[in-house]
């Protein structure tokens, strides 16, 4: 009889273990869906711009300024055509771009981040297209032939969605310039996982109402009202899968245009 309990018992303990592990994969797995919404490669085409070993244009039509001079961004940066640019709505963004001519391309991916829109010439007409920085683009390339592809100009590529990663950022709020307690603009920062957002909200510190913020362009959100009293907590919502996160008194009483604002949070992925 003892050793039938003991070998019931066994079989039971073995059923949960194996029920949890199921369960904590199943999660795992679901939460990779919804944090990747496509993961099938897709056709574009790509060509580069700036020097040819260099991190691309300065600023750009999603307002990260000299942001995109230095790490993270640094050599990632990437202009997309107005199909994935969404008026603004696709700054942030993560993907992989991956050369098809193997006898010039390495098989790796090269991650970019949407920091700028290319509106004209291949970028035109529903085309999608990722207009790389020089360096960008040459490591799609085998070792030493950089300079022999970026001689191509205009190359197929593949590409698919892909989770940005900031290692050591949380999310910041830069206060733009000429912010008032009437007009208040923030541009929205090193936002892990989707990158993107779909909508941005914020709330005085005794009021339990969250006031909509207009997009305005690029990464570039405002609202209107007033006058506005700080300190105010902003919540985002991106826009590819819908997640929310709110920085809770992020923007301090004594605000002043200009300044950027760091929360303790981030889409960790």
């Amino acid at each position: 009889m003892l050793l039938f309990l003991h070998h019931c018992s066994f079989r039971l303990i073995t059923a949960l273990f194996s029920a949890a592990a199921l369960l904590q994969w199943s999660t795992a797995a679901a939460q990779l869906q919804h944090r990747l919404p496509d993961l099938h490669w897709l056709p574009a085409t790509a060509t580069w711009y700036g020097s040819p070993e260099g991190d691309g244009s300065d600023g750009g039509a999603c307002g990260y300024g000299n942001l995109v001079d230095v790490k993270p961004l640094k050599a990632r940066v990437g202009a997309v055509s107005p199909i994935l640019f969404r008026n603004g709505e696709g700054c942030g963004a993560c993907y992989k771009v991956k050369c098809l001519d193997h006898n010039i391309c390495s098989r790796r991916a090269v991650t970019i981040i949407v920091t700028d829109e290319c509106p004209g010439g291949y970028c035109s007409n529903g085309n999608t297209h990722f207009d790389l920085s020089g360096a960008a683009f040459g490591r799609m390339a085998i070792a030493g032939e950089g300079g022999q592809l970026r001689n191509r100009g205009e190359i197929p590529v593949i590409y698919r969605r892909t989770p940005c990663k900031y290692p050591g950022k949380n999310i910041a709020f830069h206060v733009n310039e000429g912010s008032t307690d009437y007009w208040l603009s923030l541009l929205v920062e090193f936002e892990d996982g989707d990158g993107d957002i779909g909508a941005m909200q914020i709330k005085e510190k005794n009021s339990g109402e969250w006031l909509d913020m207009n997009h305005l362009w690029g990464a570039n959100w405002c609202v209107i009202g007033g006058p506005l009293k700080g300190p105010f907590s902003v919540r985002l919502t991106t826009l590819s899968t819908g997640r929310a996160l709110s920085a809770r008194d992020i923007i301090p009483r004594n605000w002043s245009p200009k300044a950027t604002y760091t929360s303790r949070l981030n889409f960790f992925t």
